[in-house]
């Protein structure tokens, strides 16, 4: 199923079974260049945070290595406390693949995110894959509408691809 309020004509978002979530997104520009984007803190704090959802990165702590860490905080002035997401990094493997862990939710309650970065011409073509433990939890990161800024966060990369001279 398709989640179409979540997709736009280069950004798809799809339940692919109970438990998996996959985005797809071709970008301007080589797979080496699109991997920094997403390995390179100084690059990713620019463009993970969708401008709309009001929100500021306030830390970005990524040891981006085969079991390296990473932190990253979030300020929103409806919020009393920042919000912290962390885990590891299962498999970083440039400019192919990134896999790493969501830890926030406690010990086997996060999703296992993989990202891989494939080549084709002077693009890339990005599939993020977002395998909860559960039906459930899915569902419920579906219901808190936490997944809606994937279209906005790929563009937002687009434009930093611009900078880095990504694009044909």
């Amino acid at each position: 199923m398709v989640l179409e309020k979540w997709s736009d004509k280069r950004t798809t978002v799809e339940r692919t079974s109970d438990r998996e979530l996959v985005v797809t997104r071709t970008f301007n520009g080589p797979a080496r260049i699109v991997f920094e984007a997403w390995a390179k803190p100084e690059l990713f704090k620019r463009w993970w945070v969708p401008k709309s959802a009001g929100m500021s990165l306030l830390s970005c702590d990524m040891d981006i290595r085969t079991g390296g860490h990473y932190r990253l905080e979030f300020g929103h002035p409806a919020f009393e406390q920042p919000m912290v997401f962390f885990g590891r990094y299962i498999e970083v493997t440039p400019p192919v693949r990134l896999i790493w862990t969501n830890d926030e939710g406690g010990e086997g309650a996060g999703a296992v995110t993989t990202v891989t970065f494939e080549e084709r011409g002077a693009d890339t073509l990005a599939v993020l894959r977002d395998l909860y433990p559960s039906k459930d939890a899915l569902d419920e990161a579906i219901a808190s509408e936490s997944l809606g800024g994937f279209s906005e966060q790929f563009a937002q990369l687009d434009e930093i691809l611009v900078t880095l001279g990504a694009s044909k």
